[in-house]
């Protein structure tokens, strides 16, 4: 058999893993074939090349027993462990592992008792209320599955920024050593301009341009030094950025294309996009701004804003300890923080409604103020943690204390965790009366969106947002890189409304304080400024705001 390329044994990877989770394999291993199924999706050399070199086991989350199956898979498109997990069920089941919230079990129900081979055939049994009545299945999966079919179709071949970080970051240096005599690599495509999820693994390598890079799942640039500004500016897209760009251009009697910005046959500017833009007298537009929106319009008025960027925040505000559902202690989570260069950690655990999250007390909340107490006075005014929940916004847009409680922390993240299917109205009157309440400092992940999992609730954003002006509650964007939420696209819409943000990590562990990072790409996405988020704020600044908001209660 011919050998395959490595997206195909990714799929077959893929579906060695799916197949044997519905065994009931060991989760761990089944994750560990996920994670080299991700890796092989961005190589940035040829398979064949590497299987040769014995450096399978270079790339990410791919160890000598799983080298074993992938070098299998290239040479002969199969396994025999995989041929004997068909077995057990046809091809089309696959399918359904692509919709979210259904696990490997009910995968396997829905094709035992209803003989759902396909998506198509699964769509059809939701529809028809054969999956309502099945013991182990029920109302509330059947309509689920109504919801989620419709994300399926947004793609597949998508990553988490995280995920895509990860791979990107080992690509470079793989080209590096690949390629010594690339003198730059950068990464380009939708990576680069900061989207939320990343289809486009791009790079643009300066070198010779005659080097070829073949059978690879990277899109890889090679240009020149003279023309790698254009080139980079190409590959970074968006493809409607570029459209209005090179009219914009046109307009002015230039021609821009991939090898750079031409007057007739003269080239004006190609070695940076920096020098591209200036010569089209446009304020130099940020990667991140690029979609094709109105960024053109603002630049040519020298009116686009300067982004945040990682080092404007000063602290962490909205992240969970051993207290609720989170891995470390807040002793712990607030020495991270500090040694990440930090002025201030604001713990917030969960509300006691959370029962599925270990939702505080009274108690526990005591407990842990004093706990907070301790520590500060040990740091002796060089870090301070402060004293937050999240609080549950409940059905009638009450918060999860009473107001005497809520007035004992130093912030409030109101948060909707329970009843995503109300109606539109009740939803948005629910998040607006917890908005209206004097105590809420912050309204956390307001869509309740994960990507490529769920949609958000059924609210008008809008109303939502012109609330939060209205009542001086910032707006999460929530550096989780399953949420990322709220969207980027409403961040315009809450700027011009007068909001403030926070940018939060919603972390449950040391690792995840990290993803501070991402929700700086999505509010840089959004054209937020730093003036404009609450934890860019010094730590006397932030006391100060956080005590006016308390004297208004």
């Amino acid at each position: 058999m011919a050998k395959i390329n490595p997206r195909t044994v990714a799929s077959l990877l893929r579906e060695y893993a799916q197949r044997a989770s519905m065994r009931g394999d060991n989760p761990y291993r089944i994750k560990a074939y996920l994670r080299a199924a991700d890796s092989l999706t961005a190589l940035s050399q040829p398979l064949d090349r590497i299987i040769a070199a014995g450096a399978l086991t270079k790339i990410p989350g791919i160890g000598d027993a799983i080298a074993g199956i992938v070098t299998k898979l290239y040479q002969t498109g199969t396994h025999p462990s995989l041929e004997k997990l068909r077995e057990d069920v046809p091809a089309g089941v696959m399918e359904l592992f692509a919709i979210p919230g259904l696990r490997p079990d009910k995968i396997l129900k829905l094709h035992q008792a209803l003989g759902v081979n396909s998506r198509a055939e699964l769509e059809a049994a939701a529809r028809e209320d054969r999956i309502r009545p099945v013991k182990g299945l029920g109302a509330a999966l059947q309509t689920k599955l109504l919801q989620n079919l419709a994300i399926v179709r947004s793609g597949e071949t998508q990553l988490h920024l995280h995920k895509a970080a990860a791979l990107l970051e080992h690509a470079v240096i793989s080209v590096k050593q690949e390629h010594p005599g690339f003198s730059r690599v950068e990464i380009a495509g939708d990576f680069r301009r900061g989207c939320e999820l990343v289809s486009d693994f791009a790079l643009v390598a300066q070198g010779r341009k005659s080097t070829g890079i073949e059978d690879t799942t990277l899109r890889l640039v090679v240009t020149d030094r003279k023309h790698f500004g254009a080139s980079l500016l190409e590959a970074t897209g968006s493809a409607d950025h570029l459209e209005q760009l090179k009219t914009f251009a046109a307009d002015k009697g230039f021609t821009l294309n991939a090898d750079g910005l031409h007057r007739g046959r003269k080239l004006i500017a190609s070695a940076t996009e920096e020098e591209i833009y200036q010569a089209l007298d446009l304020q130099f537009i940020e990667p991140e701004l690029r979609e094709g929106r109105d960024e053109i319009e603002r630049a040519a008025k020298q009116k686009l804003p300067a982004l945040i960027r990682d080092e404007d925040l000063h602290g962490i505000l909205h992240s969970h300890t051993t207290a609720s559902d989170g891995t470390e202690t807040l002793e712990a989570m607030a020495e991270a923080t500090r040694k990440r260069g930090f002025e201030y950690y604001g713990v917030a655990d969960h509300s006691q409604s959370a029962h599925y999250a270990g939702g505080l007390s009274l108690q526990e909340i005591a407990e842990q103020h004093r706990e907070a107490d301790r520590l500060n006075k040990a740091y002796n005014g060089k870090f301070r943690i402060l004293k937050g929940i999240e609080a549950d916004i409940l059905a009638d847009g009450s918060l999860d204390y009473p107001n005497d409680i809520l007035e004992q922390f130093d912030f409030v993240v109101a948060s909707v965790h329970s009843r995503f299917k109300l109606p539109k109205k009740e939803q948005t009157e629910r998040i607006i009366e917890a908005i209206g309440n004097p105590r809420t400092t912050i309204i956390g992940h307001m869509t309740g969106r994960q990507l490529l999992r769920r949609p958000g609730y059924d609210l008008d954003v809008d109303k939502v947002l012109k609330a939060c002006a209205k009542h001086g509650v910032a707006v999460e964007i929530n550096a989780h890189p399953w949420r990322l939420d709220l969207d980027w696209r409403w961040h315009q819409k809450a700027l011009d409304q007068g909001c403030i943000f926070s940018i939060n990590p919603d972390a449950h562990s040391i690792r995840e304080l990290d993803h501070m990072h991402w929700g700086v790409e999505m509010a840089r996405k959004g054209g937020v400024p730093a003036k404009r988020v609450l934890n860019a704020m010094r730590l006397t600044a932030l006391l100060a705001h956080l005590a006016r908001r308390r004297q208004t209660c």
